[in-house]
């Protein structure tokens, strides 16, 4: 996997541009969707994922702060295609719901 060094110690941009933590597949997003989503820490975060280091975490939220408008972006499309997908999501339990005008 190539990758571009930022200057952030610990974060590197994939092949396809997105900005992951260095030496790990690990993306900045997803470590900030966690954030966001369950309010973790720094702390907890490291809790969560033993393999990283608080040095890394730390580079990986400051990268965040400083590109927060097209991380959240990001995220936000992610969040789009999520419910577009599950809106097109076909299971038994969604047709009859479907069939009875429930959705």
């Amino acid at each position: 996997m190539s990758s571009v060094e930022t200057k952030y110690e610990h974060i590197t941009f994939n092949e396809k541009g997105a900005p992951i933590i260095a030496e790990t597949t690990m993306k900045v997003v997803e470590i900030v969707s966690e954030k966001i989503a369950y309010g973790w820490s720094p702390e907890e975060l490291h809790f969560q994922h033993p393999y990283l280091t608080m040095g890394q975490i730390h580079s990986a939220l400051a990268y965040y702060y400083d590109h927060a408008d097209e991380l959240n972006k990001d995220i936000e499309h992610r969040l789009q295609s999520i419910h577009q997908y599950r809106s097109q999501e076909k299971t038994p339990l969604r047709e009859r719901l479907r069939n009875r005008g429930l959705l």
